[in-house]
């Protein structure tokens, strides 16, 4: 059966004509669980560790003077969580607060933790920033060696892992790649998702040219962020063997919110609270 085919995606608000509700309504997030696509992925593999960093760019709620404010902000969700939050019912989630009183930011924190807690199936942190707070973050490019000027041919754009190679020196090293040239498709919409993508691994070297070919071929390939994460990550451990290997992948935003899912082998790669964005962010 087909991702499209699943029960989950048909109900989804995503790709759908959607009324823009203003009062807080919780009912308004969807969840999607996580085991819909990790099903897809190689079986003989070892428990990766993770989780997906959100920001939200357009948070605003009233005073109880009526008076607006808003905020920017941070959404971190574990990757061993139940479910993902489907976007756009995030976003009209998060629109929900616009109309709608509160006390204090520290009431909509907690309320945005509880219901994103219970969409999920795990706790989720969530942070609010003032616009001059979020404004000292630096706006910078992931650290590594760029392959992006490597001069490949590609004549297909499929995904395929098998053209993962290690290089022929068989040295071994610690290293980061990167690439600005990642962009796969809305499982449900199509629509296009564009990320830079950090590549940290231990072991044996890698074909560099070999891994920006296989990224590129995934320009025609439809599934949610976290899953092409999760898929690359897999792909690496299986076909490479690294001893360590990190896999974060940092996506524009779109309707207000970016997605940057992030993966790891051992708990001492887990950078939970990067606080930078990419220049595309």
């Amino acid at each position: 059966m087909s991702e499209q085919n699943t029960s989950v995606l048909p109900e989804l608000k995503l790709g759908k004509a959607t009324e823009y509700i203003d009062r807080y309504d919780p009912t308004q997030l969807q969840a999607v669980p996580r085991k819909l696509m990790r099903d897809k992925l190689p079986k003989n593999t070892q428990a990766f560790l993770g989780v997906d960093i959100w920001t939200g760019y357009e948070i605003s709620w009233l005073l109880p003077s009526g008076k607006p404010v808003v905020y920017i902000g941070e959404f971190i969700f574990s990757a061993n969580s139940s479910n993902i939050v489907e976007s756009k019912s995030f976003k009209l989630y998060l629109n929900s607060f616009n109309q709608s009183k509160f006390d204090s930011i520290e009431d909509v924190v907690e309320l945005m933790q509880n219901d994103l807690t219970q969409c999920c199936g795990a706790p989720v942190e969530v942070k609010l920033y003032p616009l001059g707070q979020f404004a000292k973050r630096r706006v910078t490019y992931f650290a590594g060696q760029c392959i992006d000027n490597i001069d490949v041919e590609i004549t297909r754009y499929d995904y395929a892992p098998n053209q993962l190679q290690l290089a022929d020196s068989r040295q071994i090293v610690e290293e980061t790649l990167v690439s600005h040239l990642l962009k796969s498709n809305c499982l449900v919409t199509g629509q296009p998702d564009w990320a830079s993508i950090e590549i940290y691994y231990q072991g044996q070297a890698f074909d560099h040219a070999s891994v920006l070919k296989y990224l590129i071929g995934f320009r025609n390939h439809n599934e949610f962020h976290e899953h092409c994460v999760e898929r690359i990550f897999r792909d690496l451990e299986t076909q490479l063997r690294p001893d360590k290997l990190s896999v974060y992948a940092r996506y524009t935003r779109r309707g207000g919110l970016d997605i940057n899912p992030l993966r790891v082998s051992h708990m001492s790669l887990l950078k939970s609270k990067p606080e930078h964005r990419l220049v595309r962010q």
